[in-house]
C-alpha cells in the first residue's frame, strides 16, 4: 500500500490519522507542539519525523491538516519543508483551510518539483473526523482525484470532486461562510432575545418549527438552552481566519460581501474581548453582555 505522511495532528488531523491506520495504511506523522497525543497512533505502529522535508521523502502521499494558508506555505516551502524531501511522483493532498490564490501558487511550486497536488478541504467537526466520517471538497486533476479516492474514504462519508486545484478550497469557504453566517446570525438573535426577556427555551422551539430550523440551531440549541458549548467545537478564532479568507476571496473575485463583511466584524470583535480559543457558541454571551457597544 502507498506510505501516507501527515502534518497536523491536531482535533480534526487526529481523526483523519486515526482511521488511515485503521484501513491499513502505513502512516508517519511530523512531531509538532500543536499534535494532539500520539501515545495511541504510535502504540500501532505510526513512525514520527522532526522535520517535514524527512517525512516528505519516506512517504508517497502527504496530508496536510494545518490551519490556513501561512501554516500550508510554511510547512512546504520553508527550510526544512516538504518541497525539500518530495520525491517524483508524490501527492500532496491538503486538507486545511486556505485562500485558494494561495494554494493555485503552491500547487503549481508543487508540480515544478515533480509532485502532484490535490487542495481536500474538509467539512463537519471533530467527533466526525474520530468516525471516519468527513466531508471532503477536492480541487485538482479528475484522474489524480479518481486514484486518491480509496485513500480519501478512509475518513470521509461524502467525497465531491469540485473543480480544478483551488475550486475545494474556494467551494470550502463558500460552505463556511453559509455555515457561520447562520451561526453568527443565530447567536446575535439568542442574545437579542435574552436582553429582551425572551426565554430561550421559547426561541429554539418557535425557530426549530419554522424557518429557523436547521443544522446550526441544532448545534447552537445546547449553549443557547444550558451554556454547553460542545455542540459546535470550532475555536472563536478559526472562525475569524475562516471569515477573513472568505472575503478575501470575494474580493479577488468583485464579489458581494458587505453581509459577509459584517458576520468577519462579528467574530473579529470576539476575538479582540474574548478568548481566541473560546469555542464559537460562547459568542451569544459576549453579544448578551456587550450589546450594541
Amino acid at each position: 500500500m502507498k506510505k501516507i505522511g501527515m502534518i497536523g495532528i491536531g482535533m480534526m488531523g487526529h481523526g483523519i490519522a486515526t482511521n488511515v491506520v485503521k484501513h491499513g495504511y502505513p502512516l508517519a506523522v511530523l512531531e509538532h507542539a500543536g499534535n494532539q497525543p500520539l501515545d495511541a497512533l504510535k502504540a500501532t505502529g505510526v513512525t514520527t519525523y522532526a522535520k517535514a522535508r524527512d517525512l516528505a521523502a519516506a512517504v508517497d502521499i502527504v496530508i496536510l491538516c494545518v490551519t490556513g494558508s501561512p501554516q500550508v506555505e510554511a510547512v512546504l516551502m520553508g527550510d526544512d519543508g516538504v518541497l525539500h524531501g518530495l520525491r517524483k511522483g508524490t501527492v500532496i493532498i491538503d486538507c486545511s483551510t486556505a485562500i485558494p490564490t494561495s494554494t493555485e501558487r503552491l500547487a503549481k511550486s508543487v508540480i515544478e518539483a515533480g509532485g502532484r497536488f490535490l487542495d481536500s478541504p474538509m467539512t463537519r467537526t471533530p467527533k466526525e473526523a474520530a468516525e471516519g466520517r468527513l466531508n471532503l471538497l477536492v480541487g485538482g486533476d479528475a484522474a489524480l482525484f479518481e486514484e486518491c479516492k480509496p485513500l480519501l474514504a478512509c475518513f470521509a462519508e461524502n467525497i465531491t470532486h469540485a473543480g480544478p486545484v483551488g475550486a475545494g478550497h474556494r467551494m470550502k469557504l463558500l460552505h463556511n461562510y453559509v455555515s457561520l453566517g447562520f451561526v453568527g446570525l443565530l447567536a446575535e438573535a439568542a442574545a437579542c432575545a435574552e436582553r429582551s426577556g425572551v426565554a430561550p427555551e421559547v426561541l429554539v422551539d418557535v425557530l426549530a418549527k419554522g424557518g429557523g430550523g436547521g443544522v446550526a440551531l441544532e448545534r447552537m440549541k445546547p449553549y443557547i438552552l444550558s451554556r454547553d458549548p460542545s455542540g459546535l467545537r470550532f475555536f472563536m478564532s478559526n472562525a475569524a481566519k475562516d471569515m477573513g479568507y472568505y472575503t478575501t476571496m470575494a474580493s479577488d473575485s468583485g464579489a458581494a460581501r458587505a453581509i459577509a463583511e459584517g458576520v468577519h466584524e462579528t467574530y473579529e470583535r470576539a476575538l479582540r474581548e474574548g478568548d481566541p480559543q473560546a469555542l464559537v457558541p460562547e459568542l451569544v454571551s459576549l453579544l448578551a453582555s456587550r450589546g450594541a457597544a
